[in-house]
């Protein structure tokens, strides 16, 4: 789901519907034309989306054998995705690499708190739930607050409930399924502190991800492009050994290359001074003209495949 955008810098996003669905040489075209458009593509998805829509995005990814599409599945409820989406979609309009901002997604995750109000708990396997909330979910009339991310939490609502809340200025995007429920608004949003409240579509997804299609769904978040961008402009940045391309944190998003241990960066660079050779002369075994054998292929990127 692609929320309207929250301001005018917002960059439209592109919903690839119905993508498992397709036959496989269009949904192909579909993300070939778009890496020719923009240059990387960084894709977004729920963790509840069905496994034959993730096979078909890494089965794309590996027959186009390139490392310009970031696949990137948050641990968040759908509309927190739906939310985390259109962040990036407002860094999209800043100076920031590609790598960079594909890297954004898993740093702005911490600065989500999300959850929702259950009509039941019985089917719900996002979030520890006791044996004694299982039981009280089959009274009438029972509602739980549940939060997802940061921390999970569980709580049967009553006047006294409260859940954990960030420490710093949100808003808070509420969408309602089939649960009619005052106390997102009424009591969570005034302990929060939220700064303003919104209401937005349920997802599609979102019924299958809380294991009930009685909620409402919430996520408290940062709505300040300049907040936004202050935050991944102060991370430290590096280079992808395996790519090159520039990102932040210790897993390259678009060919999931770790940085290699420290004393494979010692290895690699007494190799270097071996072929420097001792005062600019060249190393044994390497011709004084400077000629050098060809240079082998570079390997396939080490990003896991899967067939469909």
């Amino acid at each position: 789901m692609a929320l309207p955008p929250q301001d005018e810098r917002t960059v439209p996003a592109v919903v690839l519907t119905d993508i498992a669905e397709r036959p496989l040489e269009q949904a192909l075209a579909d993300l070939q034309t778009l890496i020719d458009q923009h240059g990387h593509v960084i894709v977004v998805c729920s963790g509840a989306v069905p496994a034959a829509v993730r096979r078909r995005l890494y089965t794309i990814r590996a027959l186009l054998e390139t490392d310009r599409i970031a696949l990137f599945r948050p641990p968040l409820p759908p509309l927190s995705v739906a939310v985390l989406v259109r962040q990036l979609r407002q860094l999209a309009s800043c100076d920031l690499s590609p790598g960079v901002l594909a890297s954004a997604g898993r740093l702005l995750t911490h600065y989500l708190h999300c959850g929702a109000v259950l009509g039941s708990v019985a089917r719900l396997d996002r979030v520890p739930v006791g044996l004694t909330s299982h039981a009280k979910s089959w009274l009438p009339g029972s509602q739980f607050g549940v939060l997802a991310h940061p921390e999970p939490r569980l709580l049967r609502i009553d006047p006294e409930a409260a859940l954990p809340g960030p420490d710093f200025g949100t808003w808070l995007l509420v969408a309602k399924g089939q649960l009619h429920s005052d106390w997102v608004t009424g009591t969570l949003a005034p302990s929060w502190n939220v700064s303003g409240v919104r209401e937005a579509t349920l997802p599609a997804e979102s019924a299958d991800w809380w294991g009930t299609p009685r909620l409402t769904e919430f996520c408290a978040f940062l709505p300040d492009l300049s907040v936004l961008y202050q935050l991944v402009a102060s991370v430290r940045r590096s280079l992808c050994h395996w790519c090159g391309i520039d990102v932040i944190g210790d897993r390259c998003v678009f060919c999931s290359a770790t940085p290699p241990p420290p004393d494979e960066h010692r290895r690699r660079g007494a190799r270097h001074a071996l072929t420097q050779g001792a005062a600019g002369t060249p190393a044994a075994g390497i011709p004084a003209s400077g000629a050098l054998s060809p240079v082998p292929a570079r390997p396939r990127s080490p990003m896991r495949t899967y067939g469909s």
